[in-house]
């Protein structure tokens, strides 16, 4: 692939501005600067800096982040700072894939809300991750207004009645972790699912930080507002696993 085409999909700018980057010297590759934006390198693997900083090759984008509070999951905020400012200019500006431009995020954390976010131009992967037909554990530290006691740790496991749909929705794990704390594992997606499940138990959160994925746990040594490239094991550890199927009773045998 030619050198102005490869820094094209990583997102530095149109196919014009990359072969100028080349050009005028501010790229280079294995350590040399390479001044011909048609020379060709195999791209998987390659390392590269543009402006001295460095770079490598990504066919799609995986990333994690740990959101801050105080910030918006919105490309358009409205009050709050974006999340997407925490991100190098070139992860906002890949080219577009499918109907994704640039990363987004693979659903939403509230302004408030702290913890392990996922970010992709993968259409396909947010769309996996973010299918009801797929049971991906998502684990909550929360921190509440009011003592934590046992029965309310039970009608989370039982299952709670919020506001707008009459089946009960159900923690798939629920353990007091403090006297104003406890951890809360969810499978699915509702708009504000912890805070109103919470209020359903007549507590209130405080706080609330996304600590695990899956079986992706975010870094305990990755500050707020630091960002990272997903390896292929953490990949991995966000496979979705499908629900499994209703076992139906054998039909009676006939005599």
């Amino acid at each position: 692939m030619q050198l102005q085409e490869i820094l094209y999909s990583q997102g530095f700018g149109t196919r014009r501005v990359c072969a100028g980057l080349v050009q005028q010297g501010h790229v280079t590759v294995g350590g040399e600067p390479v001044t011909d934006a048609s020379r060709d390198f195999d791209p998987q693997g390659l390392a590269f800096t543009v402006g001295g900083v460095p770079w490598s090759y990504h066919e799609l984008a995986y990333l994690m982040l740990n959101k801050p509070a105080g910030t918006e999951c919105s490309q358009k905020p409205s009050t709050y700072p974006s999340i997407y400012t925490l991100l190098p200019a070139p992860l906002r500006q890949r080219p577009q894939k499918g109907a994704v431009q640039g990363v987004q995020a693979v659903g939403r954390l509230d302004q408030d809300t702290t913890g392990l976010l996922l970010l992709t131009d993968d259409g396909q992967f947010i769309h996996r991750m973010n299918s009801p037909r797929h049971h991906v554990p998502k684990v909550y530290e929360v921190g509440t207004k009011h003592p934590v006691d046992e029965k309310q740790v039970a009608r989370l496991l039982e299952g709670v009645v919020l506001d707008d749909d009459p089946k009960p929705v159900r923690a798939a794990a629920c353990e007091k972790t403090g006297e104003c704390a406890l951890r809360l594992t969810l499978t699915e997606g509702k708009y504000h699912q912890v805070k109103r499940m919470l209020a359903a138990v007549s507590n209130r959160v405080e706080t609330l930080h996304r600590s695990r994925i899956g079986d992706l746990v975010l870094p305990a040594d990755m500050s707020p507002g630091q960002w990272r490239w997903l390896s292929q094991a953490d990949l991995d550890a966000l496979k979705p696993v499908k629900a499994p199927a209703p076992v139906k009773a054998a039909a009676p045998e006939t005599q």
